[in-house]
């Protein structure tokens, strides 16, 4: 174990070393596919800046389990005051970019599969190292998943302190234009688009949607931005706001968006609807294994590549404290990594499907 513990982080310093801000990771995945090529026995494939592999001891009547975390990092904070792509070992620190989110859970989980990739297992194990995870782009889980096949679910690596998330919720933008007519503010002319706005966001405001996730609660709405008028005398034909809506598995991303817009005067316009919820339950067996290895499970309030994984039982659980992900220096330990990599090997032994 002591090897595997070493050799995954020597694979976090290069992976620090080597710049990887989202849509421009190819450097990050060179390594990452060159070191399982060296390193594993499986038929190691790529697809843009994905790296994934399947178990050698591959069966098509066995459930597939995605292990799954990303090598993309978020650009360096301005207030960082060491270098971001100098890996430093200080105190049983390891400092850098992409350290924490998510290097530290990549190479624990090339670890952990490479110590049972040639064990008899009661699942098939596909390990996929994804890009684009910060900006969900269409290169990275998007563009990955069809290439996969049939996937059963996913244990997805990210800092959680190894404790067990077990749902985030998902997310809807709304563009939203309240339309009115224009006149003279001084003779009282027009139908001010203000007006019909304040009236909707006084409906989303006050609106409760009739089911509620047992394990996510309600769905939250929230107007975060609003823009109008020209110039003080003009009564306003256009007003536009933004609705922020945190989903549930209550309601799918396409039923809350028609609801939104049965219940506004305004035309309501979603940019998106690909950031799902996830939710999976104590029954489930991701969630019967992590607790039986002593985990604690709760709610993330983080979203993930979980969120493009619809339809796919997912857990979330990886190295290091979400806390420190996209500030400035950031770090991992070293007893994270070395405490990590056999959590996850006890948790992959105690699945069972």
């Amino acid at each position: 174990m002591e090897t595997f513990i070493q050799e995954a982080i020597e694979l976090l310093d290069r992976l620090i070393a080597t710049p990887s801000v989202s849509r421009d990771e190819a450097a990050t995945a060179d390594i990452v596919e060159a070191y399982l090529r060296a390193h594993v026995k499986g038929e190691v494939k790529r697809i843009y800046n994905n790296v994934y592999v399947r178990t050698p001891l591959w069966c098509d009547n066995r459930p597939t389990l995605l292990m799954n975390s990303h090598h993309d990092t978020v650009k360096p904070s301005a207030s960082y005051t060491r270098n971001p792509y100098e890996p430093t070992h200080e105190a049983g620190r390891i400092y850098g970019l992409g350290s924490n989110d998510a290097g530290a859970s990549v190479v624990s989980l090339i670890a952990a599969y490479r110590y049972l990739e040639e064990q008899e297992l009661p699942y098939n194990m596909l390990l996929a190292i994804s890009a684009e995870e910060e900006v969900m782009g269409e290169h990275g889980m998007r563009g990955l998943l069809p290439e996969l096949g049939k996937i059963d679910m996913a244990l997805v690596g990210e800092p959680t302190g190894m404790q067990a998330a077990v749902g985030e919720r998902g997310l809807v933008v709304m563009d939203c234009t309240a339309h009115g007519v224009r006149g003279h503010a001084a003779r009282n002319e027009g139908v001010n688009a203000i007006d019909i706005a304040i009236a909707d966001i006084e409906r989303i405001r006050n609106f409760r949607y009739e089911r509620t996730s047992p394990l996510l609660g309600d769905i939250k709405m929230t107007v975060t931005q609003i823009n109008a008028g020209t110039q003080h005398n003009v009564i306003p034909d256009e007003c536009r706001f933004v609705i922020d809506i945190r989903t549930t598995d209550a309601y799918s991303n396409e039923e809350t968006v028609e609801i939104v817009q049965r219940l506004l005067e305004s035309d309501a316009k979603e940019r998106s609807t690909r950031v799902h919820a996830s939710a999976i339950y104590a029954e489930h067996p991701l969630v019967r294994a992590a607790t039986a290895i002593g985990r604690e499970t709760f709610v993330s309030p983080t979203t993930s590549d979980m969120a493009l994984m619809h339809g796919i039982p997912s857990l979330k659980m990886g190295v290091g404290q979400s806390a420190r992900s996209h500030g400035a220096d950031e770090y991992v330990l070293e007893s994270e990594i070395a405490e990590g990599i056999p959590l996850y090997i006890e948790f992959l032994k105690a699945l069972t499907v």
